[in-house]
């Protein structure tokens, strides 16, 4: 079986990301490395290496192979950075993250999702991941500043606490538009100025809802 799995990530990684042009090697070796299928629930394990999100319980998602790969890759992390990042989900992307970044610190507004994570990253040794429960879009002060900042939902805008977390010269990947589409940018802060930044919108896509103080409200 865990041939099996391995031989599957290696399929995802050839067909789904380098075959999209994702380059970087560092990232190519994590998703080639991560069991992403123990990130997954036993009801749609046998979905883990295929091409679209998956639910992983919450109203939450694993999001798609691709679009984790995409959004490493545009952090143009090298191995000595602090990574933030909000929504830790089931810590599939934490994981990815470590692999290729120093320290990861990631936030999870849902109790039963961060402990879970938690415990797997441990059981899996990642040692270098640390996580919290509660509201993302504050980021983690105590932690600032952060090299590159990872949001997996999409907001409604580009909170301004993030910038002022950011290091100069770090790099923030967001999904940014409506509930039920966004634009993935990148925002690189260029000085001490929050204001001084550089904007790059990589194209659409779609991710649950940024929920806290600075994204959405949550929905009954």
């Amino acid at each position: 079986m865990k041939d099996f799995f391995a031989q599957q990530r290696w399929l995802m990684v050839e067909t789904q990301i380098r075959a999209r042009g994702i380059r970087d090697p560092r990232v190519l070796r994590a998703l080639e490395t991560v069991p992403r299928h123990l990130f997954i629930g036993p009801d749609y394990q046998d979905e883990a290496y295929a091409d679209h999100p998956v639910p992983i319980g919450d109203q939450q998602t694993i999001s798609q192979p691709y679009m984790v790969a995409l959004m490493t890759e545009l952090l143009e992390l090298n191995g000595s950075e602090k990574v933030l990042e909000l929504g830790t989900g089931s810590g599939y992307q934490a994981a990815i993250l470590a692999e290729v970044a120093r320290r990861v610190c990631t936030i999870e507004r849902l109790e039963s999702l961060s402990h879970q994570a938690d415990a797997l990253l441990k059981s899996l040794g990642y040692t270098t991941i640390v996580t919290r429960v509660g509201d993302g879009t504050c980021g983690w002060a105590e932690e600032a500043p952060f090299n590159a900042i990872l949001v997996t939902a999409g907001a409604p805008s580009i909170p301004l606490v993030l910038l002022e977390q950011l290091a100069v010269g770090g790099r923030l990947v967001i999904p940014v538009g409506d509930r039920n589409a966004q634009n993935l940018i990148r925002v690189t802060r260029l000085s001490a100025d929050v204001n001084d930044v550089r904007q790059e919108d990589f194209g659409g896509c779609r991710f649950v809802s940024l929920i806290g103080a600075h994204g959405w409200e949550v929905i009954d």
